[in-house]
């Protein structure tokens, strides 16, 4: 089984708007090196609709977005939902047995 580690990103009201939020650069430098390191991510329905913002290249991406989006792509995902249909590139649905299929996640780490 693989290493779970648990990190939070978190917005107090609920919602982001990336073209209206961003980070300063320090942070921003932070966040994209946290998604380097891992062998995959497990999200839930409302993480995995905010981050799809990133699935797609964006012509009027900086730099340091397009360093972040590469690296968020990278690694596979798993998303637990019961409501989602679909849930984009490199990433599964998981929306029965849950724990089975965590514990079946094999990682390096």
């Amino acid at each position: 089984m693989a290493k779970f580690v648990f990190g939070m990103n978190l917005s107090l009201d609920g919602y982001a708007d990336h073209d209206a939020f961003a980070p300063d650069p320090v942070l921003f430098w932070h966040w994209t090196e946290q998604v380097r390191v891992p062998v995959g991510s497990l999200y839930g329905r409302r993480i995995c609709e905010l981050m799809r913002y990133w699935d797609e290249d964006r012509p009027d991406c900086t730099s340091a977005e397009h360093d972040f989006a590469e690296a968020w792509r990278r690694p596979p995902k798993w998303v637990v939902s019961r409501s989602l249909a679909s849930v984009g590139p490199n990433a599964a649905l998981i929306s029965d047995g849950i724990e089975a299929t965590i514990r079946g996640v094999e990682g390096t780490a």
